[in-house]
């Protein structure tokens, strides 16, 4: 890490049996890797790295369900590496999938509790 302020740490989470942690508000000070990017997922280090979503005249109206997806699509990332799919598949580590993976999780969670089948 770059910096000597403190990460925002927002969460702990099971991912496969494996802990992450989520981290927000990082910048390219706190830590490199989120140099261009709204998120980062560090399968080395077990973190996911969320960048400061703030509103601008170059960022979506609604900025909060942008950085909502943005998670989303880090998580993907790493269920995808703690499944081994990661190392094993072209299409794992595609952003485009990662991506239609993120976006579209909630409308198909909303089918599925529609229906009731979203438990086992």
């Amino acid at each position: 890490m770059g910096s000597d302020r403190a990460l925002r740490e927002l969460k702990k989470i099971n991912v496969l049996g494996t802990q992450y942690t989520i981290y927000v508000d990082v910048t390219e000070k706190d830590n490199l890797v989120i140099r261009d990017a709204d998120g980062v997922c560090d399968f080395t280090t077990k973190e996911i790295f969320i960048a400061p979503m703030e509103q601008n005249d170059r960022t979506y109206q609604s900025i909060e369900n942008y950085a909502k997806r943005t998670l989303r699509h880090e998580i993907v990332h790493a269920i995808l590496f703690e499944s081994g799919l990661d190392h094993n598949t072209e299409w794992a580590r595609n952003e485009e999938v990662v991506d239609w993976i993120a976006i579209q999780f909630p409308k198909l969670m909303r089918i599925f509790k529609d229906l009731e089948v979203e438990t086992f």
